[in-house]
């Protein structure tokens, strides 16, 4: 089980992607345990990104949402971690 990390941007789009869908809160908090817990679980539909977002991961909450995430090295414990940089829908966080 992995550490998620909510960057400020996360934190932004996530309380503005609630007000607008209050129905996705239970979907996103699903997916964030799944992540937590297995980051390749195949109902996610995690792949690596390529082009100008190379080096950052995506799942998808439902049809149109994704999270994108990176794995990073907490520097203190030196566990790893998945750092949630955004999410959105297709159009947004591509």
């Amino acid at each position: 089980m992995k550490n998620l990390v909510w960057s400020p941007a996360f934190i932004r789009k996530f309380k503005r992607l609630i007000k607008k869908n209050p129905q996705l809160r239970s979907q996103i908090e699903e997916v964030l345990e799944k992540l937590s817990d297995d980051a390749f679980d195949s109902s996610l539909h995690t792949h690596k990104l390529k082009g100008d977002l190379e080096g950052i991961w995506s799942c998808s909450i439902d049809y149109d949402n994704r999270i994108l995430f990176e794995f990073a090295n907490n520097p203190e414990s030196g566990e790893s971690e998945i750092l949630l940089l955004t999410l959105g829908n297709h159009d947004d966080v591509y």
